[in-house]
């Protein structure tokens, strides 16, 4: 009888693990709007996990600088059935940005693993680089500390991953620039091609179509790392050693699901970011695949938590 009960006790364990292609459709909160470079990838990877996971619908839940997906990730009910989209603003940038903040990036979530890293690229105006004679990120940094407080940079507004990278920039560099905000990345880069800002900090997927028709000219990308993306750029790194400032998102769940079914996500999603597929839909928005283990990818936003720390600080940048 004992023997019988221990057996009848694992099964009913065993059937309340999720087995995702026989239940309910998970649903994948992204924080930003259709369209998107984020919202691509997810659409991208929910297909290519539809046979181990069953269905995954996109969620779109924009607003807040994306605290308001976010928020509703770390709310949902941790049975497997509710994943979402973390990413720099959210779990790195926000919680020193805002002044309140509806969850606890580290607390409220269980990393399942990070998705993508998109560079980031300095970017003068071509015709700014040729007047000055800036044809490397040395040269900026000469002609700003010859020339202080003569040049200028731009970003989609006070907070943005753009503004951050800049005062971080100047910060490493010891030379001064006056930064000027702007409501979003696309009038950030009018300004820059119309020449009223002289350099930015750009995401490479939005720059790389001026950098290539010659209207911009790229001295150096933000990542650690050269990247494939944009072959001869050198890293930021290069010149102010250990300088890394990239875009990156990943998946997570609420703070309470299962180890188990977190790595039963972990092992779908990472297959998926493995396939030639992926790499090929991801490099058409200079994104790189980032498969990691749940651990690592835990590890990397604390990390980032507290790089954005020292950066936003420093900045004095705030939301309220």
């Amino acid at each position: 009888m004992k023997r019988r009960h221990l057996l009848l006790s694992g099964m009913a364990a065993a059937a309340a693990l999720p087995t995702f292609a026989q239940q309910r459709p998970i649903r994948l909160i992204v924080p930003y709007a259709a369209g998107g470079p984020i919202d691509v990838t997810a659409r991208v990877l929910a297909e290519r996990v539809k046979d181990s996971l069953g269905t995954v619908i996109i969620e779109n839940r924009p607003g807040g600088g994306g605290n308001i997906g976010a928020d509703a990730v770390a709310k949902a009910a941790p049975d497997g059935l509710t994943i979402g989209i973390s990413a720099v603003a959210t779990h790195a940038i926000n919680p020193w940005l805002f002044s309140r903040m509806p969850y606890d990036a580290v607390k409220d979530f269980a990393a399942i693993t990070q998705m993508v890293r998109v560079p980031n690229v300095l970017v003068v105006n071509a015709e700014t680089a040729a007047r000055l004679k800036i044809n490397t990120l040395a040269d900026l940094i000469a002609y700003a500390k010859a020339n202080p407080a003569k040049l200028n940079y731009g970003s989609g507004g006070n907070g943005s991953a753009g503004h951050l990278a800049g005062e971080m920039f100047k910060r490493d560099a010891g030379i001064f620039a006056v930064h000027i905000p702007y409501n979003g990345g696309n009038p950030a880069q009018l300004a820059l091609l119309s020449g009223q800002v002289d350099f930015n900090f750009d995401n490479l997927a939005t720059a790389a179509p001026n950098i290539r028709a010659g209207k911009l000219k790229a001295l150096a990308v933000t990542t650690l790392h050269a990247s494939p993306s944009l072959p001869g750029v050198p890293p930021v790194a290069d010149t102010l050693k250990g300088f890394a400032i990239d875009t990156w998102w990943g998946l997570v769940a609420p703070a309470a699901t299962p180890r188990e079914t977190i790595a039963r996500l972990n092992q779908a999603f990472v297959a998926a970011l493995r396939t030639d597929e992926s790499k090929t839909r991801f490099a058409g928005l200079m994104a790189e695949p980032v498969a990691t283990t749940p651990e690592e990818f835990q590890a990397f936003m604390r990390s980032e938590l507290a790089k954005y720390e020292k950066v936003v600080k420093a900045s004095g940048a705030k939301v309220d």
